[in-house]
C-alpha cells in the first residue's frame, strides 16, 4: 500500500475525502457509483464556467479556449495510450458508446451478427440490441461464468464466427468488480473475424489501472469522466481511423472523422487535463522517467497494487480483525481468491436484506450501495438467484484503516442479526 506520507498527499487532492457536507464524517466506499472529485477539477471548472467567449473567434479569450482544448486532446491521447484516430467528448460514456455502436452497426457490411456478453452494462447491450435489429444483424451474447463473475475468451469463442461484424467488450464489471482479459478476448474475435469492429466499455476500469488502448487492437474505447475523478455530464472516447470515418452524424463540411457536435464545453477538456496531471504527479513517485506516458502507466500500476492490497485486507482481515473469508454469513460474488478483482467486492449477508445492511453501515458513516436485479444489475444477480447485493467499491485514496472500520461495523451488524435469530429460535 501507499506509505502514510504519500497517502496524506493523495487524499489532500480530493474533495470530501472523509467528510460528507450533508452527513458529516464518512468513509466513501461507493466509488463505482462515481469517484471522488479532484480539487483541481473543481477549481478549473469554476474558473472557466464564467467565460462568455466561444472557440473559433479572433480574440485572446477564444485563442486560449482553443489552446486548452488542443492541450486536453493531447492529454487524452497520453492517458489512453493512442496515436492515430480522434479523441472527443460527449454527453456521457453511455452516449458515446451508443454513437459508436450505431455507426459500427450501420456502417459495417450488411448481414452477419453482432456480439457482446452477459457481463456487460446496458450501455453496450441496449445499444447493440437496438442497432443490430435496425441494421438487420443477429445479436448474440456470450454467457459469463457465475463462479468467476467475469467473461473469458472461451466464452466469446463460442459465439464469434466469420460473419461477426461488431463486438462489444466490457473492461471491468461495475457490479462484480472483475476485469476481462482484453488481449485474449480480442485475439479470439480477430482470429474468427479479422475485420470485426471492436468497441470497449472502459467506464469502470479507467480509474483503477493504466490504459494501453493502442495495444488492444480495437476500434473504440469510452470513458465516463465522473468515474475518473472529474465531474458529471461528459465523457470522452477514442476511435480508430476506420471507425471514425464510417458514416455518422456530423455537420456538412466537417472532416469525415469529426464526431463532436456543437460548441465544445472547454471546462470539460480542462477538467480532463487536471485528471491526467494528477496521474502524472502520482506516477512520478514510482518512476524517475522523464516520459509522461511512462509516469502515467506507473501511476496505474501503483493504483492497481494499492487496491489489490485493500481488497485482500477486506477478504483476509488482520491479526485483530476478521475478514470476509472468516465471516460465514457473508457470500462474496466471484469468490474470495479471484485474480480478476479490481478494487470492488459485491456481497450478501445471508438472512438479512441488503438494503438494511447498507442503511446500517450508512448510519455508521460508511457509504456503500445496494445493487438490485434490475436493468443495471439483473444480468449478474438473476443467474445467482439473488434479488440484491451490497457493493463495496474502493479506490486508491481509500486506506487500510477504512477497510478495517468497515469490517468491524459489518461484523457488529452480523452479530446483532445472529442474536436476533437465536432469540427467535
Amino acid at each position: 500500500m501507499f506509505d502514510s506520507e504519500l497517502m496524506s498527499q493523495i487524499r489532500d487532492r480530493f474533495c470530501h475525502v472523509d467528510t460528507c457536507p450533508y452527513q458529516g464524517p464518512r468513509i466513501f466506499f461507493e466509488n463505482a457509483g462515481g469517484g471522488l472529485t479532484l480539487k483541481s477539477v473543481v477549481e478549473v471548472n469554476t474558473q472557466l464556467a464564467g467565460i462568455p467567449d466561444n472557440q473559433g473567434r479572433d480574440n485572446p479569450a477564444s485563442h486560449e479556449l482553443v489552446r486548452i482544448i488542443d492541450e486536453a486532446r493531447d492529454n487524452m491521447r497520453c492517458f489512453l495510450g493512442v496515436d492515430d484516430g480522434p479523441v472527443f467528448t460527449g454527453e456521457s460514456g453511455t452516449e458515446l458508446i451508443f454513437r459508436m455502436v450505431r455507426a459500427a452497426a450501420l456502417g459495417s457490411p450488411a448481414g452477419g451478427n453482432m456480439i457482446g456478453s452477459t457481463l456487460e452494462h446496458p450501455a453496450t447491450v441496449s445499444a447493440s440490441r437496438r442497432w443490430a435489429q435496425i441494421a438487420g444483424k443477429e445479436y448474440r451474447s456470450a454467457v459469463h461464468d457465475n463462479d468467476l463473475a467475469t467473461i473469458t475468451a472461451a466464452d466469446y469463442a463460442a459465439i464469434v464466427d466469420a460473419d461477426t461484424r461488431v463486438a462489444t467488450i466490457i473492461h471491468t464489471s461495475p457490479v462484480t468488480g472483475m476485469t476481462v482479459d482484453i488481449p485474449a478476448v480480442v485475439k479470439v474475435i480477430r482470429e474468427a473475424s479479422p475485420d470485426c469492429i471492436i468497441i470497449l466499455d472502459g467506464i469502470q476500469h479507467a480509474a483503477h489501472g493504466g490504459l494501453s488502448v493502442d495495444d488492444y487492437d480495437i476500434d473504440g474505447y469510452a470513458v465516463s469522466a465522473y468515474k475518473v475523478f472529474s465531474r458529471h455530464n461528459y465523457g470522452f472516447a477514442w476511435l480508430s481511423p476506420r471507425l471514425a470515418t464510417l458514416p455518422h452524424d456530423h455537420l456538412d463540411g466537417t472532416p469525415d472523422d469529426f464526431w463532436e457536435m456543437g460548441t465544445r464545453d472547454t471546462s470539460a477538456f480542462a477538467c480532463t487535463s487536471k485528471v491526467v496531471e494528477y496521474f502524472d504527479w502520482l506516477g512520478s513517485h514510482f518512476t524517475d522517467s522523464e516520459d509522461r506516458r511512462r509516469r502515467i502507466l506507473a501511476a496505474g500500476e501503483a493504483i492497481g497494487e494499492h487496491e489489490y492490497a485493500l481488497s485482500k485486507l477486506m477478504i483476509d482481515g488482520s491479526g485483530e480483525q476478521r475478514g470476509l473469508r472468516d465471516m460465514p454469513e457473508v457470500y462474496v460474488i466471484g469468490g474470495h481468491d479471484n485474480p480478476a478483482r479490481e478494487g470492488m467486492l459485491s456481497m450478501i449477508v445471508e438472512g438479512k436484506p441488503c438494503a438494511e445492511v447498507v442503511a446500517e453501515l450508512n448510519a455508521k458513516g460508511i457509504r456503500t450501495h445496494v445493487r438490485k436485479a434490475d436493468y443495471f444489475s439483473g444480468n449478474i444477480l438473476e443467474p445467482l438467484g439473488r434479488p440484491t447485493c451490497i457493493r463495496v467499491s474502493m479506490c486508491h485514496y481509500n486506506t487500510a484503516r477504512e477497510v478495517l472500520t468497515f469490517l468491524r461495523e459489518l461484523e457488529a451488524i452480523i452479530a446483532v442479526r445472529n442474536g436476533a435469530d437465536a432469540s427467535a429460535a
